[in-house]
């Protein structure tokens, strides 16, 4: 079965773009298209999508709002948020709210594709310039630490520390089985565990936390 994908956007122009983009690819089908937050909650029961790809600024319910919602919920979809946007605190909350991409919507169509099937893959994705952006913002402090002693640090093991570290300064699985002397499936594992145990779905949001945590300061 091909990946699943629901559009959201109040712009029925945009909407019906994006919807060619992804029903002209192999393996990804367009199951139904939504013009709010609210309507995107009841399309996503009624479908059930692999992959939302949700506008943020939407009348009625936006787009963060309706990305918390799909995203706490049980078997939830991979949200992708594309946006004209490029304020950082939309950045943060829309990834905070459980979305695993963020794209801008000036994005190429191969770049939009590409997306589509990393998080439908259970990974995440950023943009370049949102990456950056990411990172200058915890390097100026726009972004605010959690207070010292919080209780996600005392559920991890050493190990599931030091790769949560590893995985925050962007190295691969291979890299990080090199640099801590283990093997990459054992990095996964690792991974794997640490993941729900700080209430995160993907790498990202485990760097997000990491930050948080102050256990990686940008260089």
């Amino acid at each position: 079965m091909g990946v699943r994908v629901m559009v959201v956007d109040d712009q029925v122009m945009v909407r019906a773009g994006l919807a060619a983009i992804v029903d002209s690819q192999d393996g990804l089908d367009v199951v139904g298209e939504a013009g709010d937050g609210e309507a995107a909650l009841e399309l996503a029961a009624e479908v059930g999508p692999d992959v939302v790809l949700m506008d943020i600024r939407m009348p009625g319910m936006d787009g963060l709002t309706a990305t918390a919602r799909l995203t706490a919920g049980a078997d939830p979809p991979r949200v992708l948020v594309l946006t004209t946007f490029h304020q950082d605190a939309y950045v943060f909350q829309a990834l905070r709210a459980g979305a695993s991409g963020f794209l801008l919507k000036d994005a190429e169509p191969a770049e939009l594709v590409a997306a589509i099937r990393v998080v439908a893959g259970g990974e995440a994705m950023l943009s370049p310039a949102v990456t950056r952006r990411l990172i200058d913002a915890f390097a100026t402090g726009t972004v605010s630490a959690a207070p010292e002693g919080d209780p996600r640090l005392a559920t991890l093991t050493p190990r599931e520390r030091d790769v949560l570290v590893s995985l925050a300064q962007g190295l691969s699985n291979a890299e990080i089985g090199a640099a801590l002397g283990i093997v990459t499936g054992t990095v996964k594992a690792h991974i794997n565990a640490l993941l729900p145990k700080l209430g995160v779905r993907d790498r990202v949001q485990a760097t997000i936390v990491a930050y948080d945590l102050g256990l990686v300061r940008p260089r």
